[in-house]
């Protein structure tokens, strides 16, 4: 135990500035910008027309992941509409047994951390959806509504605006 908390120091430096970053693209960017707007806006006139909310703020999140970095493994079909899945299943069984207390809170981002893991469907926004989850009491129709609808909602904008232009492409992989 000493040699590791003695080499702690050692392995937070990193690994320096000589990895090369891509070229920062303007068009990207603002293609991004646009995109992400569109993904919220989509979820949020569906939730005008549902009448009531489907937007949650891990959504947020997701759509900087999709949209400003689609290439990422964490922005993947499976692991965006998994990812949040999972977080939210966390969340609802957490609520149900402990409540939504401090420690629920804590359980329910360590359990939709082990899980997303344990099935390869790691998204970090999904930390986010176990928390909002436990903190809003959520109930069953949790997973479906706002989670799945709205996980599927920014996955439809993703695959039209990451392709309908010729400099991005999306998804990398789907499974």
């Amino acid at each position: 135990m000493k040699k590791r908390i003695t080499r702690l120091s050692g392995k937070m430096k990193g690994q320096g500035r000589n990895r090369e970053r891509p070229p920062l693209s303007f068009k990207y960017a603002l293609w991004g910008c646009a995109s992400g707007m569109a993904g919220v806006l989509a979820i949020m006139a569906v939730t005008r027309m549902a009448g009531h909310p489907l937007l949650i703020g891990s959504f947020g999140a997701s759509a900087v992941l999709l949209f400003g970095a689609a290439e990422s493994p964490f922005a993947q079909p499976r692991n965006l509409v998994g990812g949040h899945l999972v977080s939210a299943v966390a969340a609802v069984a957490v609520t149900a047994w402990l409540g939504s207390g401090p420690v629920a809170v804590a359980l329910a981002v360590g359990a939709a951390t082990l899980l997303m893991y344990l099935t390869r469907t790691i998204h970090p926004p999904g930390g986010a959806t176990a928390l909002i989850g436990v903190q809003g009491h959520a109930g069953l129709s949790f997973l479906v509504d706002p989670v799945l609808t709205g996980a599927l909602i920014l996955l439809t904008v993703a695959l039209f605006t990451n392709n309908i232009v010729h400099h991005r492409h999306y998804p990398e992989q789907w499974w």
